[in-house]
């Protein structure tokens, strides 16, 4: 029931009527089983997402830059890039490919190397032995000569050089010195100038005192004279840098020091040039 205004407007007088649509129930709808992983993702990756998908991120960046435009984020491409092999990079790779042949020499045959031919700065006493070896072609010079020997002492000092000099014991004038004294004192360690064998070790009796040869082959000998004493024997095989004996004073000597002599076919010459 309804009753007029002055205004001319109905004014109700009891509750809307409620009208229900026959025939219509609640239905729920079919949900997409990834909204719910995509809803927890952030706004950034789903515009990422979505440009990867649609192909958008490389429009958008074609278009930047053809705009002359700076891109900041890389967007995830649609798809792999394979690289395509140029003809000539197909060529070599085919080419290295192709199996060598393999050479091989005669079961008869007769491989000759020599290890004296070789040379090296870690190899010293091949450059010795090749040194010696190619003596019978030519006189041996200086320069081919330099640096082949080791040093007998950990320390090299010269007390008195190779040559004519003043006798230390009689004061005579034109003494002929046959080798290098180096300063050491008495029980230094004296050492194998290169690899060889002893061929005497004993008292030397025109005053080398005890004293130690080694023969290096090929006419080459090394000596070491007034020695305290000595640990090596005749035929015995040494290697270079090893410890032969100790420095001392026996013999026609006024101290502590190490007479070194370097021999070749018989005559002294002067160590310093072999050092």
């Amino acid at each position: 029931m309804t009753t007029q205004n002055p205004r001319g407007r109905r004014r109700a007088t009891g509750p809307a009527p409620v009208h229900v649509r026959a025939g219509v129930t609640a239905v729920d709808r079919p949900r997409d089983p990834q909204r719910a992983a995509r809803l927890r993702r952030s706004p950034y990756r789903q515009v990422t997402d979505f440009a990867a998908a649609s192909g958008i991120g490389q429009k958008a960046g074609a278009a930047l830059a053809a705009a002359g435009l700076l891109l900041t984020v890389t967007m995830p491409l649609a798809g792999p890039l394979t690289a395509q092999a140029q003809p000539a990079e197909t060529a070599a790779i085919a080419a290295t490919a192709i199996p060598k042949p393999q050479i091989s020499a005669d079961a008869g045959a007769v491989i000759d190397f020599s290890r004296t031919a070789v040379s090296t700065q870690a190899d010293p006493d091949g450059k010795l032995k090749a040194l010696l070896s190619a003596q019978s072609a030519g006189p041996i010079t200086a320069a081919s000569t330099a640096g082949t020997l080791g040093a007998p002492l950990d320390v090299m000092a010269t007390s008195s050089p190779f040559g004519y000099r003043v006798s230390p014991i009689t004061g005579g004038s034109g003494e002929f010195h046959r080798g290098q004294d180096y300063v050491a004192q008495c029980g230094t360690e004296v050492k194998a100038a290169a690899s060889g064998t002893v061929t005497f070790a004993g008292w030397h009796e025109y005053g080398g005192g005890n004293r130690v040869v080694v023969d290096h082959g090929n006419g080459l000998e090394t000596t070491y004279n007034h020695l305290s004493s000595f640990t090596v024997k005749v035929g015995q095989k040494l290697t270079r840098g090893e410890v032969l004996a100790l420095s001392g004073t026996t013999g026609a000597s006024t101290g502590c020091h190490l007479h070194f002599e370097v021999q070749m076919n018989g005559d002294v010459v002067d160590p310093i040039g072999w050092l």
